[in-house]
């Protein structure tokens, strides 16, 4: 970076207390210059010393480098990246964790609050109007707290993903100027570049949904205890279904991971090949290739195509099933019970169960759905990032086989 373009502007985030924190109050006097005019350079805030990319890549490298002590061959001991990259920031990323389990239990509980409300106006109620009262509170009082906690919950995840993309890149850049002639001939600038731009994005998506995976199963046993409660054996109809749909989604999952893997592959073979283009592009001008060349481009892209459209589809089908499963799981319930109890249900009782089944639907079907289907391409990156060809090659650079290490 150019000296003469630095500025000192401090970060008011250094010195929020946890009220603007929480409210994001503390970005308000950007948004005030933004308003009166278009905003400069100088108006950018300074990078907070927890965002530094020097900062972070020592405090990766650290654990990294206690990794490198496990290589043994007497005991086939092999480093690990996402063991290295939980010691460093699996602190702060698990207190999140928490923050997003209350919250999904506020949604569980949010529906119960509403059946109690709705009980108020039911024909024949016998409910006290400081009752309906203290539901009414309760409801508005959780809409308050999703409200309040979801985007902090949503910026911390995203800033622990940032931290993880900005510490690997650091590292690959610094293992990129210290390789050996014999370890450059094993890799590209191509596959370096892809590493940096596409494979490490993974991590700043998947921090978002990896919670779910625990806290899913718990909010569907929840949710199964309350159903059990206000409908009977009848919610074991609508379970049924997410039982049924449970494995579809593992094997998507898989299926994603394997799709990712071909496509990398498919990338790599591109990026490779744009690269030794561009290095030998006076001879290919000199010698008329162009067309040739440039039929080689399109047919390998082609290829690429193909596997980034099937990843799509099978992202389209995922999608389809999880927005309508709610829909699905509601009407064997309301059939059992209608056919059990020759009634329908109670508004009181059709409410909060359509509002819990939403809930258990958003939270298996989409957020799960997503944390596995991004755990499989986060591992396939990491492997791509850390070995080839069954060889240890930490960011196919770090760990290069017969050398020395350099970290």
């Amino acid at each position: 970076m150019d000296e003469g373009t630095k500025h000192v502007n401090t970060n008011p985030l250094q010195k929020a207390n946890w009220l603007s924190k929480l409210f994001f109050w503390w970005i308000n006097p950007l948004f005030k210059v933004g308003y009166k005019r278009n905003l400069e350079v100088e108006d950018m805030y300074n990078v907070v010393h927890d965002d530094s990319a020097d900062y972070l890549s020592n405090r990766l490298q650290k654990e990294w480098d206690k990794e490198l002590k496990k290589l043994n061959p007497e005991t086939k001991g092999n480093p690990s990246l996402l063991r290295a990259m939980v010691r460093a920031f699996g602190k702060q990323y698990m207190l999140f964790g928490l923050i997003t389990f209350v919250e999904e239990a506020t949604k569980v509980v949010q529906p119960v609050l509403l059946g109690g409300l709705i009980r108020y106006f039911s024909p024949g109620s016998t409910m006290e109007p400081w009752e309906a009262y203290m539901y009414a509170a309760g409801v508005s009082f959780c809409a308050m707290f999703l409200a309040i906690f979801h985007h902090p919950y949503f910026f911390g995840v995203q800033r622990i993903g940032m931290w993880l993309r900005i510490a690997s890149c650091s590292l690959i850049y610094k293992k990129s100027l210290r390789l050996s002639h014999s370890s450059l001939g094993k890799t590209t600038t191509g596959q370096i570049v892809n590493l940096m731009s596409n494979d490490v994005n993974r991590f700043d998506q998947a921090v978002i949904f990896l919670h779910f995976l625990w806290i899913g199963p718990l909010e569907a046993i929840a949710a199964l205890v309350i159903l059990w409660y206000m409908l009977g054996p009848a919610c074991l109809a609508g379970y049924a279904v997410l039982v049924l749909l449970i494995p579809v989604q593992g094997w998507m999952g898989k299926l994603f991971a394997k799709l990712r893997r071909k496509t990398a592959v498919q990338t790599d073979e591109r990026v490779r090949i744009m690269s030794e283009i561009i290095s030998g592009m006076r001879v290919i001008k000199m010698y008329c290739w162009e067309k040739p060349f440039g039929e080689l481009i399109r047919r390998v892209r082609k290829m690429e195509l193909v596997r980034v459209f099937e990843s799509q589809r099978l992202k389209a089908c995922l999608c389809s099933v999880s927005y309508c499963a709610d829909k699905i799981m509601i009407l064997p319930v309301v059939l059992s019970v209608a056919l059990t109890l020759c009634r329908l249900p109670f508004a009181s009782v059709i409410f909060p169960s359509m509002g819990i089944l939403h809930s258990v639907r958003g939270i298996i079907f989409t957020k799960m759905s997503l944390g596995l289907q991004l755990t499989g391409e986060v591992h396939t990156s990491c492997l791509r990032i850390q070995v080839k060809k069954g060889k240890w090659i930490f960011f196919n650079l770090i760990l290069i086989p017969s050398s020395i290490y350099l970290f």
